[in-house]
């Protein structure tokens, strides 16, 4: 599998294992780190806890903006990115997004 970070994410006062790695193309340097404890069955109170993180470590050209509802209240976020490598990078670390949290949430389920 991936390197266990050691320590555990607080995610809504929930530990969560997460996984990383860096994800590289032409001249960029994306890290990426998720993790879930998988499907607790409930909503937010006793409910599974997810955790997504992507950071640069060279060259990657990003940004990333809040989204707002009509009373101002944060509802989501857009991620631009320009490059023809953060192209790759990204879709590789989502990839690898996808792969960690599939894995985990089975590893729970069954």
């Amino acid at each position: 599998m991936y390197e266990v970070i050691s320590g555990e994410r607080d995610v809504n006062r929930v530990a969560v294992d997460t996984f990383k790695r860096q994800v590289a193309s032409g001249e960029n340097i994306l890290e990426v780190e998720a993790g879930t404890n998988g499907y607790k069955g409930d909503n937010f109170g006793h409910a599974s806890r997810t955790y997504i993180r992507l950071q640069n470590i060279m060259d990657t050209d990003m940004r990333v903006k809040e989204t707002h509802d009509s009373d101002g209240n944060v509802d989501g976020f857009v991620l631009e990115m320009a490059g023809d490598s953060e192209l790759t990078t990204i879709i590789n670390a989502l990839k690898f997004v996808v792969k960690v949290l599939d894995e985990q949430r089975r590893e729970i389920v069954g």
